[in-house]
């Protein structure tokens, strides 16, 4: 099935900046960012069982770092950008070992609180950052349709390494490794998995797609902040677009995003007081009703109140 949908809708997203308006392309850049962010995200809560709800962190490095380098090295953007990835592949990488120690909502809260602490830093290095005033970084010299047509296909390309990554992982040994320490750490650490080395690479991989992401997004926006680039209303988003589309799958994520963002927009545009409301109604019905997500129907066409009440008994929730 997937096969023979993958054709089309691959047709599709090459032609869409040829076929669709600005708007459109505009919506569709925006779900394949929110998309990289879910899948990176997938990572490390997904496959290894850690809610790294502070994951922002590494898409406001990403975005200060491509910014800095641009407006104060005076680099070319794609270096820059490739810079930001690794930089918070590094951060994560040298955080990972004293953080991962931390499980469950420990963890999550700890990753809340770097996140915090990252943009107090940024907020007064003002020197380097601008502070609360933020960067402006320079205007491309391209034409507004190639430009966003430019950024548009590198979204997509970064979509996609993410969606490939996560495929090669899920298949590898050190993907049944991270499995195994979602379901018991001790037991997979007993078996001779390393734990510390999987959990960290794991987030030093995630770190990299979603910093690439935020680089992405400060070059598309022309203009940066702390208060934007580490919200934590992003990581909240990106959380529920993991759980919508299904947990520890591949293109559950993608799905996910796709499902949020077009929703959300829908119901903007519909009801512009009440939008927030009915989407967080309709969340918590696909909660009650999918709770493994979306794609658990597409694998297994299990749906309802009675797979719920099911699901329920079994897992005790």
């Amino acid at each position: 099935m997937w096969r023979v949908l993958a054709i089309p809708a691959a047709a599709f997203l090459l032609s869409a900046p040829f076929l669709l308006t600005g708007y459109w392309v505009r919506v569709l850049t925006d779900i394949f960012m929110y998309a990289i962010l879910a899948g990176a995200w997938n990572l490390i809560a997904g496959y290894a069982g850690y809610p790294a709800f502070g994951n922002v962190v590494f898409f406001g490095t990403g975005a200060y770092t491509t910014a800095i380098l641009m407006v104060k090295a005076h680099l070319p953007f794609l270096p820059s950008l490739l810079a930001g990835g690794v930089f918070s592949l590094l951060y994560a990488s040298v955080l990972g070992p004293p953080v991962l120690r931390l499980k469950g909502h420990y963890f999550a809260i700890a990753t809340v609180a770097l996140d915090l602490a990252t943009r107090e830093v940024v907020f007064n290095m003002t020197a380097l950052t601008g502070g609360g005033s933020g960067l402006t970084l320079p205007l491309s010299l391209l034409s507004p349709k190639v430009f966003f047509g430019g950024i548009y296909a590198l979204m997509l390309a970064i979509l996609l390494l993410t969606v490939l990554i996560t495929f090669w992982i899920s298949k590898s040994r050190f993907g049944y490794g991270l499995r195994a320490i979602r379901a018991d750490e001790d037991g997979a650490a007993t078996l001779g998995v390393n734990t510390t080395l999987y959990k960290t690479a794991a987030w030093a991989l995630s770190a990299l797609f979603t910093g690439m992401a935020g680089g992405t997004y400060a070059y598309w926006t022309t203009y940066i902040e702390p208060s934007v680039v580490f919200d934590m209303r992003i990581a909240a988003q990106f959380a529920i677009m993991v759980f919508l589309g299904g947990a520890g799958t591949i293109p559950g994520p993608v799905l996910g995003a796709f499902v949020l963002v077009l929703l959300s927009d829908l119901l903007w545009s519909r009801f512009l007081h009440l939008h927030t409301a009915i989407l967080g109604f309709i969340i918590v019905l696909v909660v009650i009703f999918l709770p493994k997500g979306l794609m658990d129907v597409f694998v297994t066409g299990r749906f309802g109140l009675a797979y719920f009440l099911r699901n329920l008994q079994e897992h005790r929730i």
